[in-house]
């Protein structure tokens, strides 16, 4: 049986791929979105500051100083969850 990912995974996952630069179509397919979900995770990463454009031929998104952050305090909360559930 499969849980489902929460929010905060879910946008984990996203700045962890952003990290180097990505376009929509890759954060789709290595999140596991579909593309409305994808956009709408995008759209408020972006609102947020968490990840920026980057310009060019095609729109490609990039984890900002604040989305390291955020995903460092990510992390860190997953590894102490993970030490805690029997």
């Amino acid at each position: 049986m499969e849980l489902r990912r929460s929010k905060i995974d879910i946008v984990g996952k996203i700045l962890s791929t952003a990290v180097d630069g990505i376009g929509k179509t890759a954060i789709v397919y290595r999140t596991n979105l579909n593309f409305a979900r994808a956009e709408k995770y995008i759209d408020m990463l972006l609102k947020e500051g968490l990840i920026s454009t980057l310009g060019g031929p095609k729109v490609k998104y990039k984890t900002t100083d604040k989305g390291f952050n955020f995903l460092k305090l990510y992390k860190n909360l997953r590894e102490v969850a993970d030490l805690s559930i029997p």
